[in-house]
């Protein structure tokens, strides 16, 4: 289990009482530890694409004399090594751009290896079979995820419809998705995804199922996403990628295993179910094994 680090959980602690400026500086830092340690205060600011002098600001925020000072903090961090995701990856600042580019396949995989590796750690763990056990108790499960993060929201939506009718998914054409909460209740959850940056829609819709009374959980990648003050229980996917983009993997990996505890939580119901959707799909004609013959 990684040791605790009091410097990342005051910065967490205290977050939402900064400056916008300081919310960007503070965000670099936790998700850059690392890079804290090893480049100047400049290039840090530079890379955060905030001023130097919001690095030294941010320091006196959290009662420290200076930079340095946080600084030194995570070079002792580096110095003490770590088994995680981090040690696993550190190797990418010391290969050479045109070798990354050579072989960026393999460097992707290992990430996401490594990515998913960190998903069974304790807490997550503890985390997922809690987020589980709220799912399970809910009248109605409404699935929220929007933009990027469509594709893990109607995974999510789908395999939950072919285990019964408890889920609802808010991705109604022409600006309706909100209206599915129309008729939610006290006894109801959302089931809310969401990366930086975050889509404005899903985290208004949010708080409005929270106003309702619902209950929240999230997918979500920090510690500091506007999702977790909102939610009542949270599991955090990475999302550092060698790619442009940040990836999905491990967010797509926790709502196979969400729905995989679901479905195990009472394996005849969903093996009924799933028997009723196959000879469903089978009346359809809905897939294949060869290539259908043309008459």
């Amino acid at each position: 289990m990684p040791q605790r680090d009091p410097l990342r959980e005051q910065i967490i602690a205290q977050y939402d009482a900064m400056s916008p400026q300081l919310q960007q500086a503070a965000r670099y830092v936790l998700e850059h530890p690392d890079e804290v340690a090893l480049v100047s205060m400049r290039e840090l600011a530079r890379h955060a694409a905030v001023q130097p002098a919001t690095m030294t600001r941010l320091a006196k925020f959290l009662g420290m004399q200076g930079y340095d000072d946080i600084r030194e903090h995570y070079v002792a961090a580096l110095r003490r090594g770590s088994d995680g995701f981090a040690a696993k990856v550190r190797q990418r600042g010391d290969v050479a751009p045109e070798t990354v580019n050579e072989n960026i396949a393999a460097h992707m995989l290992q990430g996401l290896s490594a990515q998913m590796t960190k998903l069974c750690e304790p807490d997550s763990l503890q985390r997922l079979k809690a987020i589980a056990h709220t799912l399970e108790s809910a009248g109605k499960v409404y699935v929220l995820g929007l933009r990027s993060c469509h594709s893990v929201a109607w995974h999510f939506h789908y395999v939950m419809s072919l285990l019964g009718d408890r889920s609802v998914h808010l991705d109604g054409p022409a600006g309706t998705g909100g209206d599915g909460l129309i008729r939610a209740t006290l006894e109801d959850v959302l089931f809310v995804v969401s990366v930086k940056p975050y889509a404005v829609a899903t985290l208004e819709l949010t708080q409005l199922a929270k106003d309702k009374g619902l209950t929240i959980v999230s997918i979500t990648d920090s510690e500091v996403s506007p999702l977790v003050g909102m939610s009542d229980q949270t599991i955090f996917c990475p999302t550092e990628s060698y790619s442009f983009f940040h990836t999905l993997t491990p967010a797509l990996a926790i709502s196979e295993v969400l729905c995989t505890l679901l479905a195990e939580d009472d394996r005849p119901k969903a093996l009924d179910a799933l028997q009723q959707a196959d000879e469903h799909f089978l009346s359809l004609n809905t897939y294949s094994a060869t290539i259908p013959r043309r008459e």
